[in-house]
């Protein structure tokens, strides 16, 4: 109960922090419709598949800009106060709550702004929506894990986006040949497996990052 407790508590801090920082929220937003904005100018409305593609590429840069900044914004003293109040699991667990939730609404205005300017070929918009929801999640508590490191290796985001490359390519290309079944009648075979995969994945994540957050926690 105390654990829930500190890590409702990390979470709430999180949350009031970035309400009060709201530049670098409205910062990602401002990247986010910008970049879509260019992506229109360029190609207009593209088909399916391409469609497909750059919304996933853009929501792996999303994630990048937008997950970065939850470690390597803590100072050495902040991290000591922490570490006196609260144990490394259940600060590792309101980052990946937090980098989660901040994702996921990213994700989700990104969507909005796919198909208000590139076109909507979606066949089924709520199934791509809850796939869209699963994704974001998987993306955020990838970086999530890489910005720990990094943070504590004392490297900026670039360390971050380097270690996160091989691993995230994978998980990408798993997401997008996911998704593609919302812009076709036809059923795909295997979806269901290729989701338990997905999950799996993430589940493994957390429990790398509950189980090794400890030993970077300590340096």
């Amino acid at each position: 109960m105390k654990s829930a407790a500190a890590v409702f508590a990390l979470l709430k801090k999180d949350i009031l922090l970035e309400i009060r920082q709201q530049y670098s929220f409205y910062g990602v937003l401002l990247y986010v419709a910008s970049t879509i904005f260019v992506l229109y100018l360029a190609m207009g409305h593209p088909d399916s598949d391409v469609w497909n593609g750059l919304f996933w590429m853009i929501q792996l840069f999303i994630c990048i800009n937008a997950v970065a900044k939850s470690f390597l914004q803590e100072s050495r003293g902040r991290m000591l106060y922490f570490y006196a109040i609260a144990g490394p699991r259940d600060y590792v667990i309101s980052k990946l709550v937090f980098n989660a939730l901040l994702m996921l609404l990213m994700s989700i205005i990104s969507l909005l702004l796919f198909q208000l300017l590139m076109g909507n070929p979606l066949r089924d918009p709520l199934q791509f929506v809850g796939l869209v929801a699963l994704g974001s999640v998987s993306l955020s508590l990838v970086f999530t894990f890489l910005a720990a490191i990094a943070a504590k290796a004392q490297q900026n985001a670039a360390l971050m986006a380097i270690m996160g490359f091989p691993i995230i390519i994978p998980q990408l290309l798993l997401l997008m040949k996911i998704s593609s079944i919302a812009f076709s009648s036809v059923i795909q075979a295997g979806l269901g497996q290729m989701i338990l995969l997905l999950v799996g994945l993430d589940v493994m994540v957390v429990v790398l990052s509950l189980i090794l957050f400890p030993f970077l926690w300590k340096d």
